[in-house]
C-alpha cells in the first residue's frame, strides 16, 4: 500500500541555486564537496531543482547527471575563457554592445551538454528567463505537469544560454523561433520563491512536507545611505547602485515567500556574507577563493544537512511526457 493510500504525506526535497556569474564557483564547489560524501548523485536526493542564470547552468547539469565535481571544473577551466577581455573594452564600446562575446559560453556549454535536452533530466527542473518581446517571464520546465508540452524538447544549451544572458554582460539570446530571452535574474535571481510556488501551487505538495535547500553565490550586506542620495542625486549615486538595490530586494522577497509558503523551519539558506568588493560577477581572479569558501561551507554544513536532505534518495521522477528514442541523444 502506498503512503497516499495509508494517508501519509510523502516528504519532498527542493534545491535552489542563485544567479551570480562566475560566483557560481561557490555553489558548484559547495555541491561538489557535498556530493563527494554521498552515496548517490546529488540530483537523486531532490524532487525539484530550480536554478537561475549561473545557477540554472548548475541545475541543468545536475539534472542531466553530470557530477558536481565536473561542474566545478567547468567553471575553473572555462570561466577565464568566457569572461576574457573585459579590461580591454573601452567605456564607449560598452555603451553600445554587450561586454562579452557569447560564443565562448555557448561553446563551453556545448562541450558539456552536447545535444541533450531538458527532457533527459532525472529530476524536475525549473529554469527562469525573461521574454524581451513581451516583458513577461519565461520559465523552462521539464514535463512534470500536464500543462508542460514543449520545453522538455528544448536543447539544454538553449535553456542555459537564455537564463544566463545577463544584460550588459551578454547579448540577448534568441531561440530558433526568434523569441528574445535574457537572464532570469531580472526577476528571480534568488529563485526560492519561484520554487515554493511551483511546489505548493502547481505540484500541490502539502505544506509541512517540503524541505528547501537554497544555495546562493555569496551575499553582500546592503549599504545604501539615504543621505547620499540627497547629496549626490541619481546620476552619481543610484546609477551605480540600482542593480544591487533591486537584487537585494528581490532576494529578500523570495526568501520571505518561501518561508511563508513552506514554513520558516523547512527552509535552509547557505550563502555566506562577504564584502561587496571581494567578488564580482565576472571576477575570475576570485575563483580559487570561491572554491575554498564553498568547500569550507560544505564541511561545516553537511552534518546539519544530512538528516534532512541526504538520508535517502527521493522517489524516481516519472515525467508526464518523454522524448522519443530518436530525440534523446546520449
Amino acid at each position: 500500500m502506498s503512503d497516499e493510500q495509508e494517508g501519509k504525506t510523502t516528504p519532498r526535497r527542493v534545491l535552489t541555486i542563485d544567479g551570480g556569474g562566475i560566483k557560481g564557483v561557490f555553489p558548484a564547489a559547495f555541491l561538489a564537496d557535498l556530493e563527494s560524501e554521498l552515496d548517490r548523485p546529488l540530483a537523486s536526493y531532490f524532487d525539484l531543482i530550480v536554478g537561475t542564470s549561473t545557477g540554472g547552468i548548475i541545475a541543468i547539469a545536475l539534472g542531466l547527471g553530470i557530477p558536481a565535481a565536473d561542474i566545478l571544473r567547468f567553471y575553473e577551466d572555462k570561466g577565464p575563457l568566457i569572461f576574457k577581455g573585459s579590461r580591454r573594452l573601452d567605456v564607449l564600446r560598452q555603451l553600445v554592445t554587450a561586454k562579452y562575446d557569447p560564443t565562448p559560453l555557448r561553446n563551453a556549454l556545448t562541450d558539456v551538454f552536447g545535444d541533450r535536452k531538458l527532457g533527459e533530466s532525472a529530476t524536475r527542473l525549473v529554469i527562469p528567463s525573461l521574454n524581451l518581446s513581451t516583458g513577461e517571464v519565461n520559465v523552462f520546465k521539464t514535463a512534470h505537469h500536464e500543462r508542460f508540452e514543449r520545453d522538455f524538447k528544448m536543447l539544454a544549451v538553449d535553456a542555459a544560454m537564455a537564463t544566463a544572458a545577463a544584460p550588459t554582460f551578454f547579448p540577448t539570446h534568441r531561440l530558433t523561433n526568434g523569441v528574445p530571452l535574457v537572464d532570469g535574474g531580472m526577476w528571480a535571481n534568488n529563485p526560492m520563491g519561484t520554487a515554493a510556488v511551483e511546489a505548493i501551487g502547481l505540484l500541490e505538495w502539502p505544506k509541512g512536507s517540503i524541505d528547501l535547500l537554497s544555495v546562493g553565490c555569496t551575499d553582500a550586506p546592503a549599504n545604501f545611505k539615504a543621505s547620499q542620495t540627497r547629496r549626490h542625486g541619481l546620476a552619481n549615486y543610484w546609477a551605480k547602485r540600482i542593480v544591487k538595490v533591486f537584487m537585494s530586494g528581490q532576494s529578500s522577497a523570495s526568501i520571505g515567500t518561501a518561508m511563508l509558503l513552506l514554513g520558516h523551519e523547512r527552509v535552509v539558506r547557505v550563502s555566506p556574507s562577504v564584502d561587496e568588493r571581494h567578488y564580482q560577477l565576472d571576477g575570475i581572479e576570485g575563483i580559487p577563493e570561491l572554491r575554498a569558501l564553498g568547500a569550507d561551507q560544505a564541511r561545516t554544513q553537511l552534518p546539519l544537512l544530512r538528516k534532512r536532505f541526504f538520508t535517502g534518495t527521493v522517489e524516481q521522477f516519472v515525467p508526464v511526457r518523454t522524448l522519443e528514442a530518436k530525440e534523446a541523444t546520449r
